[in-house]
């Protein structure tokens, strides 16, 4: 049996692109007979895309917005594009990328996921705290997501999925935009509220305008959703939350949810956006000479790590089929294992908590600390 390569690209086809916002479109790629296996995703999972201009290489990553594919593997994958002030993929994206055009994808990847074939069972002593407004058991789990711009994209597949698969679920969506203009999918999720309307508990918050219904205008900030969330929906028995969107909101999501007592175990979250000077960065202090072994796709290889060189760099310079997207230690493409040695990590907006404390690092924030450095990308 073949084993394919967990960082190789495939080219797709766009089927469709649908203009969302001003700033903003869904892709639709096409997924040929032959690769729907490659392409199988779980519910909050992102792809990674890659375009050349010259002899630049220019890789980004973005979540996958459709909900999860039949046992097959799917026929398609969306995507959602927002435009950043010089990113050269979104300008791309949004003023020539064109229905018949091919772009080179990666297979799905990522942690910031809902297992729908682990679904919590309430026992006789959990059903009262699972149980739902009316004081019905709810089996089926009670979930809850706080995002803001882009974060929609990874939810909505999560939610959608959700409330499809599992009869008696719950999930209350928390989403923070600017304004009505600039809200990513609005059309989506209100059709999912008309079609759950008892399971899906909406909550829009706008920045920058005045609603006539709904939260007065404002961020959301810690104490914000400190009070905010009590008043919306049993905290307690909420059994996942997904945060996703730019840092700030993050942070002060998961700050308000410990301050309310949640447990970290049932928290996830995906940073977005990060701002340049708003997270410090640690400073590497590496031995004079250091060595990187890497396990990838079955290979194994020694090389030297030279002066500031990340490990992502050192083993990129020898295997250029090394996984990677951002560079910045926001979308966890290269997370690795650390089999032995000791490193020092810049920066992490990937991997949780778990994941670092089982031994995982992020290959391109991870400079060395000890001579002797081994990763296994393959774990």
């Amino acid at each position: 049996m073949s084993t394919v390569r967990h960082s190789a690209f495939h080219r797709l086809r766009v089927a469709a692109t649908d203009r969302l916002t001003d700033d903003a479109v869904a892709i639709t790629f096409t997924v040929p007979p032959g690769l729907r296996d490659v392409y199988r995703y779980t519910p909050g999972q992102h792809i990674a895309v890659r375009r050349f201009t010259g002899d630049t290489e220019i890789r980004r990553t973005y979540s996958i917005c459709s909900p999860m594919c039949d046992p097959d593997g799917p026929e398609s994958l969306r995507v959602g594009v927002r435009l950043v002030d010089g990113g050269e993929f979104s300008t791309y994206a949004l003023k020539e990328l064109a229905v018949g055009d091919e772009v080179e994808v990666m297979a799905p990847t990522g942690r910031f996921t809902l297992d729908l074939q682990r679904a919590p069972v309430a026992d006789s002593t959990e059903q009262q705290a699972h149980a739902d407004r009316n004081g019905h058991p709810n089996r089926d789990g009670h979930y809850a997501a706080i995002v803001g711009g882009s974060g929609i994209t990874p939810v909505l597949s999560i939610v959608s999925s959700l409330l499809a698969r599992r009869a008696t679920a719950r999930f209350c969506l928390i989403r923070s935009d600017r304004s009505a203009a600039s809200t990513m999918f609005l059309e989506e999720v209100a059709d999912l509220k008309d079609r759950y309307p008892d399971r899906l508990q909406l909550i829009h918050a706008l920045s920058r305008e005045e609603q006539q219904a709904g939260l007065p205008s404002g961020r959301l900030d810690q104490e914000r959703l400190t009070g905010l969330l009590p008043a919306l929906l049993p905290v307690a028995a909420v059994d996942g939350w997904f945060l996703c969107g730019p840092y700030g909101l993050v942070r002060a999501a998961d700050a308000a949810l410990r301050e309310l007592g949640v447990p970290r175990t049932r928290v996830h979250q995906e940073v977005f956006h990060v701002d340049d000077g708003s997270v410090p960065v640690a400073s590497s202090v590496a031995p004079a000479h250091s060595m990187v072994t890497a396990t990838l796709d079955g290979r194994s290889g020694n090389w030297a790590v030279r002066e500031r060189e990340s490990l992502l760099e050192a083993v990129l310079r020898n295997r250029a089929d090394a996984p990677y997207a951002c560079k910045g230690g926001v979308c966890g493409t290269c997370r690795a294992f650390l089999v032995c040695g000791e490193v020092q990590m810049d920066r992490n907006f990937a991997l949780e908590a778990e994941e670092i404390e089982a031994g995982y690092v992020l290959a391109c924030q991870s400079h060395p600390v000890s001579e002797q450095v081994e990763l296994d990308f393959d774990r």
